[in-house]
């Protein structure tokens, strides 16, 4: 289990809510996504999610970029983590 931190060069929540409207239209699969998170950083947001494997992250990266590209998020490589304990209450 990995956490994966994400703090774009820039990510407003217009951009945000576009790309998770297009993702949604596409049918993009969020398999082996435990939670996920969007937070506000300074004037930009970042992201935090759990997923079962860092491979499982890349899965979904490989179907994410473009969309975040075409809605003008500017990526940069994520942080990844390995999740020693995770619990929700």
């Amino acid at each position: 289990m990995i956490g994966v931190y994400i703090r774009p060069e820039s990510m407003t929540v217009e951009q945000y809510r576009a790309a998770d409207e297009k993702l949604r239209a596409a049918g993009v699969s969020e398999e082996g996504m435990l939670m996920h998170t969007c937070f506000s950083e300074g004037e930009n947001l970042a992201v935090f999610d759990v997923w079962e494997s860092q491979e499982a992250f890349e899965a979904f990266g490989e179907k994410l970029m473009p969309i975040v590209q075409a809605v003008g998020i500017v990526m940069t490589p994520p942080m990844f983590v390995e999740m020693i304990d995770y619990d929700v209450r």
